[in-house]
């Protein structure tokens, strides 16, 4: 899987995890290089506290546009070090 924005790889693996229609890519498997931390957080009843990661490419900022989970609870544990994308983030095999 490959997760492409503003024309760019972002992310690659074969090894990603499907929760909710998301595909959760293993945290080595992200080009750091586009990752900016966030201060944004949102709390999800079953899987816990996400945190998110804002995206820069070719000067461009999508704010947000990828979640992971720092201390996922017990339900969401197949997640734990890894993360999924949203805001226009294509991912496709």
């Amino acid at each position: 899987m490959k997760a492409i924005w503003n024309n760019t790889v972002v992310a690659e693996s074969n090894d990603t995890v499907v929760v909710e229609n998301n595909h959760y890519f293993p945290a080595d498997a992200i080009k750091k290089e586009f990752f900016e931390d966030s201060i944004a957080h949102t709390t999800c009843p079953w899987k816990g506290r996400a945190s998110y990661y804002s995206l820069r490419v070719n000067g461009e900022l999508n704010k947000d546009a990828a979640w992971y989970y720092p201390e996922p609870k017990e339900a969401a544990q197949q997640i734990q070090g890894r993360v999924a994308f949203w805001k226009g983030v294509q991912v496709t095999a």
